[in-house]
């Protein structure tokens, strides 16, 4: 688990580091929020960058949905308990290929579960600062999912006591990058209100 954390940071870390210096070595204080809108040519490598962006963020949004949809079906299913109900009714299709092959599927899942990715997809239309939403919530979730709780458990675990030298250096390390994140959302939330002086529903400024 600690070599996957050290990968799995130590990557996205590098990755959107290196793409803020880039970004900002090509563009200076214009880079727009949305790096690939200040490339035209090659028109084919923009393209195949779009292409790859919609498949991160498709599967990311899977990843991260799975959690809603599964305590939303659960809480539905537990309330309608009755077995042949919309909720717990399963169906088998069966396709005739080579192999026999079959899945199963719940008609409830079918439609909640498309009327969730509709509305939320409507909602993030609907705001004219995508990029400022997304700061924020990053902002947000940094400092307590990146930093706080990873290096408490980490304390917990290998049994670091208070007022050590290790306990005092990740004190600092949380302070500063708590600092960071508080920072990063008072931009954010400055960029937001700059954006609602001239905002308009269902028009995105990049």
């Amino acid at each position: 688990m600690k070599r996957v954390t050290l990968y799995a940071i130590g990557g996205t870390a590098l990755f959107y580091t290196s793409l803020g210096c880039m970004g900002y070595a090509a563009f200076g204080a214009d880079v727009p929020g949305n790096y690939l809108t200040g490339f035209y040519k090659p028109l084919w490598l923009v393209d195949i960058a779009n292409l790859a962006v919609i498949i991160h963020l498709i599967v990311g949004y899977q990843v991260f949905a799975q959690t809603i949809f599964a305590m939303n079906e659960k809480s539905l299913a537990t309330r309608w308990q009755a077995h042949g109900s919309f909720f717990n009714k399963i169906y088998t299709v069966r396709l005739q290929c080579k192999q026999d092959y079959s899945f199963q599927f719940t008609p409830s899942r079918l439609l909640l579960r498309t009327g969730f990715v509709i509305f939320t997809t409507l909602v993030a239309m609907m705001f004219p600062f995508f990029n400022a939403i997304l700061g924020l919530l990053g902002s947000i979730s940094f400092w307590p999912l990146t930093v706080y709780f990873p290096l408490n458990m980490y304390m917990v675990q290998a049994n670091i006591k208070r007022g050590d030298s290790t306990w005092i250096m990740f004190q600092v390390l949380s302070l500063l990058c708590l600092v960071v994140s508080l920072v990063s959302v008072i931009g954010s939330v400055a960029g937001m209100l700059e954006h609602l002086k001239h905002a308009q529903l269902f028009h995105i400024n990049l």
